[in-house]
């Protein structure tokens, strides 16, 4: 793999356009200006190495080694959502067709490869980015002993450790045993991680390895008090996650006891301050690990934002003007349905029937629904945000992707956080992508304490998340000047509030409704288990996490929930019909890139090894 990581990866990271000075006083890191490139000598100073950290932060998102597609993006929107029931890849059939193989499992042809290997080479590219800072940093150390502090060279090597591990569990998951790379190693072209003994756990067992060893350098809090850095919690965090993935639960659960009882995070109180432009929410106690987005920060064409996720906002009748990529689907549309006597989900409390629906979901007084509908899926006349009602006309295709938009990866306009320059300035905004969230954590844990049959406790951790949920709606938001929605909804004059209770007066397109579990609902561990995940997906939905969970919770359970969804997926989206199967144990991992397995050959032989069956 000399060619992909010496070339386009290391040199990258030798040539990095990033900040030549950093600025300790910012509080937000990665919003610093560019400023130049630095050389492979630049790097070997106190400057260069924190500069070297910051781009390997960078490299949470597309950035200008990467930006080949939206392979990608730091949400994993092509791989996690559009793979699962959660979305389809929207806009028109052809566009991006490279995406819409990857939504109808054709991943081994050529279309599909090319956003895979752009995963590949992205999440390669963080980790040779924090390989060679933890070398620049060794070299500094030796040449020139104490231009960095004992406490500081500490925190960048903990911080570079971190990302690394963050790096590899992303492969991981996406393929399994892939080559794990350390600062020391000088072979590009090294086989994939096997070991006879731990099997498929060997790379996920060097990743908690490199997460022990950041607990133990990370501070307490971030670095310079810079948002974004992460820290010995954020490590810690991260193990139990991994933990989680390896089913080994009662580990997890000590973990994540550990980090709940610290109280270094939260919830935010409501959920509209989850996914946000308004910078007093962008970070908040909520927020574990975020890709930092950033706008008018002087980068000319406006990259530092949100650029992974830059198609996934409402068509040309929109006020974002391009590009309506990531649809949600009718299945997701339908899981928000709520039994409006139990207040409970309807994918709960009636299993066989609650998504019969095939008509789409627009404002009505008579739907009782979730909240979070609101704040993940736009729909026709109600209101997105404070741009005023979602329409029709936002919708680039409906033949292909239907009529519901993605939200939460929406700025608000009065956020301000829009860039002013770019390809599409109005699609480019500071929306954080959250990687790692609070509530992401108090399901996993919830999951872990089902799996080890203390349903008690994961009654608790749930309900904390739906009594979140149960705090703010959808508000009228723009009731100031908008006059269609005056007429629609006369309660909106004057109204500019986006957020509002759940019994607002002024809510005239849904009645919402979120109560908690009772013990009396989880009668037995499979009833705890099917509401732990069931509220997993409404909380995390279009977040690129469904298609991994499906994956953790076990291949036959994929397989059996895709091939439900696409029984009745198919009679909405024609399309659909040519979608093929989740097999396991096929599809419990992705086929390695064949050009990186080409790249890998040294002396006629191949070191990558495709996995089983591709």
């Amino acid at each position: 793999m000399k060619t992909l990581l010496r070339s386009r990866l290391v040199l990258g990271a030798a040539l990095l356009v990033l900040t030549g000075i950093v600025t300790y006083a910012c509080k937000d890191f990665l919003n610093t200006p560019t400023q130049g490139a630095l050389d492979a000598n630049s790097l070997a100073t106190r400057e260069g190495v924190e500069g070297s950290l910051l781009a390997t932060y960078r490299s949470l998102d597309c950035n200008n080694a990467t930006n080949g597609n939206w392979g990608c993006a730091a949400s994993n929107w092509a791989f996690a959502s559009i793979t699962s029931e959660d979305a389809y890849k929207g806009s028109t059939f052809a566009d991006q067709y490279q995406a819409q193989n990857l939504e109808l499992y054709n991943w081994i042809g050529d279309q599909a490869q090319d956003y895979l290997d752009n995963k590949w080479a992205s999440m390669y590219e963080g980790v040779v980015r924090a390989n060679a800072t933890i070398r620049g940093l060794d070299k500094v150390s030796e040449t020139t002993p104490g231009a960095i502090s004992h406490v500081d060279s500490m925190g960048i090597r903990g911080e570079a450790l971190f990302l690394r591990a963050h790096y590899h569990f992303e492969l991981w998951r996406m393929w399994g045993n892939v080559p794990y790379y350390y600062e020391t190693d000088q072979d590009y072209r090294k086989a994939n991680d096997t070991d006879p003994v731990r099997g498929a756990d060997s790379v996920a067992r060097k990743i908690l390895a490199d997460l022990d060893a950041a607990i133990a350098l990370l501070p307490v809090t971030p670095r310079f008090g810079e948002t974004g850095r992460a820290t010995r919690w954020t490590a810690r965090a991260y193990k139990g996650r991994v933990l989680a993935s390896m089913h080994q639960y009662p580990q997890a659960i000590a973990v994540f006891d550990s980090v709940i009882a610290s109280g270094v995070y939260a919830l935010q109180p409501s959920f509209d301050q989850v996914w946000t432009g308004f910078h007093a929410y962008s970070n908040g106690k909520e927020t574990i690990l975020a890709y930092q987005a950033s706008v008018n920060d002087g980068e000319p064409s406006g990259n530092n934002a949100n650029y992974g996720e830059r198609l996934n906002l409402p068509y040309a009748g929109s006020p974002f003007k391009c590009c309506g990529f990531h649809q949600p689907s009718q299945n997701l549309a339908n899981y928000f349905a709520v039994d409006g006597l139990t207040g409970l989900p309807k994918a709960f409390t009636d299993s066989a029937n609650w998504n019969n629906r095939d008509s789409t979901w627009t404002a009505s007084k008579t739907d009782t629904l979730d909240p979070r509908m609101d704040w993940t899926i736009g729909r026709d006349s109600v209101p997105y945000k404070d741009w005023g009602m979602h329409d029709t006309l936002w919708i680039r295709l409906i033949a292909n992707g239907g009529r519901y938009s993605a939200k939460k990866n929406a700025q608000e306009k009065a956020s301000g956080a829009v860039s002013k320059v770019g390809w599409q300035p109005e699609q480019e905004n500071a929306v954080h992508i959250h990687i790692f969230r609070y509530a992401d954590l108090l399901l996993l844990d919830a999951e872990a304490k089902v799996e080890t049959n203390d349903l008690t406790g994961a009654l608790a951790l749930v309900n904390q998340v739906r009594n979140r949920a149960a705090q703010k709606a959808q508000g009228c938001g723009d009731g100031s000047t908008d006059a269609k929605l005056r007429a629609r909804y006369p309660l909106c004059a004057g109204n500019d509030s986006i957020a509002v209770p759940l019994n607002s007066p002024s809510i005239g397109w849904a009645t919402y409704k979120v109560s908690p579990y009772t013990l009396a609902d989880w009668p037995t561990q499979a009833r705890a288990r099917a509401a732990v995940r069931i509220e997993r997906r409404l909380e995390l939905a279009m977040e690129g996490q469904r298609f991994f969970d499906l994956r953790r919770y076990g291949g036959a359970y994929a397989a059996q929930t895709m091939a439900t969804f696409l029984l009745k997926e198919k009679t909405r989206r024609s399309y659909k019909t040519s979608q093929l199967p989740y097999v396991t144990p096929l599809n419990d991992l992705y086929p390695i890139p064949v050009a990186e397995i080409d790249l890998s050959i040294v002396g006629g032989q191949k070191r990558l090894t495709q996995n089983p069956g591709w």
